[in-house]
């Protein structure tokens, strides 16, 4: 156990956080993170809302925990999915855009930590002045959407400009890196694909194997699949979406996204609605609007359908340096005695 500002705030026994990934963090990836005394965030923009308040009751009922649930503070149906998490009683609300100063306002009223991740020094100060707990920052080694500026760079920015505690994000799988984020003055550590790679991640084998066998260099950014810089494992549909023209992509767009509207219950008007405001002031084809509504669906032919040559596989560069599958408590366990070492090592240099 190592208290941090971190871990008195949300309640867990060891600062590293697991990140709400769709498709893959599920109930039982959630549930074991948070028994292994980490904080499992459930990731909820897949889920439709009656979907959500099941995951939850199913979490609540492997775990006594205190665990987190992620959502898009954009989404049109945001208002109700933050009504389940308080009526559930979960612990911390995880999002991937900043939440307005109104709805930081409505779940810290009901005793809910609020999280925001942010991959700018400007967008902590925001988040932290509306009244933000904590913040995860992100640097650009971390998988899915991501910026530009190193989590080496970006990370002391952010602890000298605001006073709660912040998570570094992107580029940590171990102890060594745990260590390093809490010197720059970090509060505790988020991983995502790490977390992943896992025997508690119920991912397919098969693309487990695909990401096992990747190097650093197969982990790429691309702006291909929705206008924004994504970093992901490279594959047989990236290629194809950044060696396509306009015409194919946008059929091959509205295809994935009539399965995503069919799932998620959408209509076409709120799905475009949502592609729409995930532009954030740049320029998109629609190809690219309808494909960043329904990037989902393109991860869950991966994550969930094991289709490694039609999913998105979004990663962190970690991926290159990782060759085991742990269980949650194995891992934990690992990254905090390996801290320990570390911290031991550097005591005796003095």
């Amino acid at each position: 156990m190592r208290e941090t500002a971190f871990t008195r705030l949300v309640g867990v026994r060891h600062p590293i956080v697991q990140t709400g990934m769709g498709w893959v963090a599920g109930p039982r990836l959630v549930s074991a993170t948070a028994n292994a005394g980490a904080l499992g965030i459930l990731a909820s923009a897949t889920m439709t809302t009656d979907r959500l308040r099941e995951a939850v009751r199913e979490v609540k009922s492997r775990t006594d925990a205190p665990f987190g649930v992620n959502l898009r503070a954009d989404a049109s149906d945001a208002g109700d999915r933050v009504r389940i998490m308080i009526e559930e009683g979960v612990r911390v609300a995880s999002f991937a855009l900043a939440p307005s100063p109104e709805l930081i306002a409505e779940l810290k009223a009901a005793g809910v930590v609020v999280i925001p991740s942010i991959g700018a020094r400007q967008h902590a100060e925001k988040v932290a002045a509306w009244g933000a707990d904590a913040v995860i920052v992100q640097g650009g080694e971390g998988g899915g959407h991501t910026g530009e500026v190193a989590t080496t760079v970006l990370l002391p920015q952010v602890v000298d400009a605001v006073d709660i505690p912040v998570v570094a994000a992107g580029g940590f799988f171990d102890g060594r890196g745990l260590v390093a984020a809490l010197a720059y003055g970090a509060a505790g550590v988020a991983m995502g694909t790490r977390f992943l790679l896992t025997s508690d991640s119920t991912v397919p084998d098969a693309v487990k194997a695909r990401y096992l066998a990747a190097t650093v260099k197969d982990v790429t950014v691309t702006t291909a699949v929705d206008g924004l810089p994504h970093r992901m494992l490279r594959t047989e549909l990236v290629d194809s979406l950044e060696n396509s023209g306009r015409a194919r992509a946008l059929s091959h767009a509205v295809r994935r996204a009539a399965g995503f509207r069919k799932l998620s219950g959408l209509t076409w008007r709120q799905l475009v609605r949502d592609g729409l405001a995930m532009k954030h002031g740049k320029e998109l084809t629609w190809s690219q609007v309808l494909l960043a509504a329904n990037t989902p669906m393109l991860l869950k032919s991966a994550m969930v359908d094991g289709r490694t040559d039609l999913g998105v596989m979004a990663s962190g560069q970690v991926a290159g340096v990782i060759g085991d599958l742990p269980t949650c408590a194995e891992l934990v366990d690992r990254i905090m005695k390996e801290a320990d070492e570390v911290t031991e090592r550097l005591r005796a240099v003095r």
